[in-house]
């Protein structure tokens, strides 16, 4: 009892039927393909809106609804996109556990990519120069123990994750908000591209054509958490998707870890309310796998904490020793190491280009 993809598709554009609304039916025993094509009804104590009735009878009639979805799945066939609906045996069993699992899922990119474990790794959209190389490296670590990381294809945090993994020719997962015929924002199509050239991902629950609206960004949020079986996050206000994203997955049921950070910085307020609530605080690989090593197996001792191990040794420069990692003004840097302010800037920015501090304006703080 599979449903046509035709009729999956149909259900998911009824007005009125969202997940959620799809998710009560079936838990009353309605198979939606079935009420699609007239083979089922409702039970007596369920009522749906009119206009969702009159567009289940215009699918049945081979209406509107009917032509919509017939040129969607031919523009599916020709894009080489493929559909996964709850019935399919690819379908993510930890995606068909939340409370509201989406009707179809658009892919587009190697799908055998997703029996991996995968864990969310979300963080701001104007992450500091240092969460964006930490997203990189623990990316890059993560999935070279085995985990897939799954972000969401936005600047900053998201797109550090995903650099991470196609610099190691290691597949990644991106949830995007659009449909799969858009890339948002359009700066990360070559980021988009290289996903899918590294044997990754892109999936959506959004139909082809669907714009970047900003309802849609929470709720695909959902979905990096309930394809995870734990998630990071790196850089987050106190007011954020990344801290829903959080949220959602101790709703599901799922691990939460969070990077803690300087306790000026804006970004790591929400890392450390995490903590506080009693996430995982994470300071390298290990803090990660070894929660999960119940539900990943050999991971654990596979793993020998890759982002710690990869860290070199810092160089023996006096300089390096007074830089605070608390943001710290170069002229008062200026006159604590008795230095000329160009000569200053000058071996800063030597340091800075082997990511040892960072040159913020003024002032300059130490990132490891």
């Amino acid at each position: 009892m599979n449903g046509d993809p035709r009729e999956w598709i149909a259900a998911s554009l009824l007005p009125g039927m969202g997940p959620a609304t799809a998710a009560r039916l079936s838990q009353e025993g309605v198979f939606l393909p079935a009420l699609m094509r007239g083979e089922t009804g409702l039970p007596t104590h369920l009522r749906l809106r009119r206009q969702t009735l009159a567009a289940i009878h215009d699918y049945q009639r081979g209406g509107t609804l009917r032509q919509q979805t017939e040129q969607m799945l031919e523009q599916a066939d020709n894009a080489g996109w493929q559909l996964l609906t709850p019935t399919h045996p690819d379908y993510p069993v930890l995606l068909n556990e939340i409370a509201d699992p989406p009707l179809v899922l658009w892919c587009q990119g190697n799908l055998s990519a997703l029996p991996l474990p995968m864990l969310g790794m979300v963080g701001s959209r104007s992450a500091s120069r240092n969460g964006c190389r930490l997203a990189y490296e623990f990316a890059a670590a993560l999935s070279e123990v085995g985990l897939m990381p799954v972000s969401g294809l936005a600047l900053g945090i998201d797109a550090a994750v995903h650099q991470g993994c196609v610099d190691r020719f290691r597949p990644t997962l991106a949830v995007v908000g659009t449909g799969l015929d858009r890339v948002y924002p359009r700066r990360n199509a070559r980021l988009a591209r290289a996903l899918l050239d590294t044997g990754g991902l892109i999936i959506s629950e959004y139909p082809p054509g669907t714009p970047p609206r900003p309802a849609h960004f929470p709720r695909r949020n959902r979905l990096i958490s309930g394809l995870s079986v734990g998630t990071l996050v790196i850089e987050a206000a106190l007011r954020s998707g990344s801290l829903i994203t959080a949220r959602q997955a101790l709703e599901q049921g799922r691990e939460v870890f969070a990077l803690p950070g300087a306790i000026s910085n804006p970004l790591s307020r929400g890392c450390h309310a995490l903590i506080r609530e009693g996430a995982t605080l994470v300071e390298q690989v290990d803090h990660i796998v070894e929660p999960l090593s119940a539900l990943l197996g050999v991971l654990a001792s596979e793993c020998s904490s890759p982002a710690a191990a990869t860290t070199p040794e810092p160089p023996a420069d006096a300089l390096l020793l007074q830089v605070p990692f608390e943001p710290i003004w170069l002229d008062t840097l200026a006159l604590q190491t008795e230095l000329d302010v160009s000569a200053l800037q000058s071996r800063l920015m030597l340091l800075e280009m082997e990511g040892w501090v960072e040159i913020r304006g003024a002032s300059v703080c130490r990132v490891r």
